[in-house]
């Protein structure tokens, strides 16, 4: 067993990571372990040290927020940080949670696509989580799961952003929303609802009013942000 010391951690924390260091360097990926006390790393395998060009107790002394910074794209941790919160709130052996996110490395301006996996590695004598380990593996190697990662994020942004204005729609709204995301006329939809098109045109007006919409790339927009289609 490889011994490891990180003088920020309890030696039963210690014992624990030395226990499995040889298994974290041979796993395909970077694997991380966080500090739940304050959410410094408490561990990185060796290719992810590589990867960011740093040394274990470089990593391990910064600050959570110096870290993020330094390495993340901010936007990305508004999608996936309420999730990370939410599984340490329900603190079960059986759940993860995975997310992409986007990591600078040294000396390059360039965004790298990570889909990362999470969960708890240990707990405290409250059985309180203590540490999670994250699993993480490149996807710029495939192309379409980076465009495909891109999409979910401008997604869930344009859903924050425009959430307020979706509650104002009726039930009859979002279906009517649905429709005129997949091109359809009034007719179509005045059909296929068993109603008048002039009250397909009625709802359609009041959607755009509502929504603040002008096109119809915007409506296709809400309808994919709130998972109409």
């Amino acid at each position: 067993m490889v011994k490891f010391y990180n003088q920020n951690l309890t030696p039963e924390m210690c014992v624990k990571i030395s226990m499995h260091i040889s298994t974290f360097n041979n796993i395909p990926g970077v694997v991380i372990l966080h500090d739940l006390r304050n959410w410094t790393i408490a561990y990185m395998s060796e290719n992810g040290l590589q990867l960011l060009d740093t040394t274990l107790d470089e990593i391990c002394s910064l600050p959570t927020e110096v870290y993020h910074a330094k390495y993340f794209n901010a936007d990305d941790a508004l999608d996936y940080v309420p999730k990370i919160a939410a599984l340490m709130q329900r603190n079960s052996d059986d759940e993860t949670v995975s997310f992409y996110q986007q990591v600078k490395f040294p000396n390059t301006q360039d965004w790298h696509w990570y889909l990362s996996s999470i969960k708890i590695f240990m707990r405290d004598e409250e059985e309180h989580p203590l540490m999670t380990i994250t699993v993480s593996i490149p996807v710029d190697a495939m192309h379409h799961m980076a465009n495909k990662a891109q999409r979910i994020l401008e997604e869930n942004d344009f859903s924050r952003n425009h959430y307020a204005n979706f509650l104002r729609l009726s039930k009859r709204e979002k279906t009517i929303l649905r429709e005129m995301a997949l091109g359809k006329s009034s007719i179509e939809i005045a059909n296929k609802l068993c109603i008048s098109s002039t009250t397909v045109d009625t709802h359609r007006r009041n959607i755009r009013e509502k929504l603040n919409t002008k096109s119809s790339f915007e409506i296709s927009n809400y309808a994919r942000a709130f998972d109409l289609i």
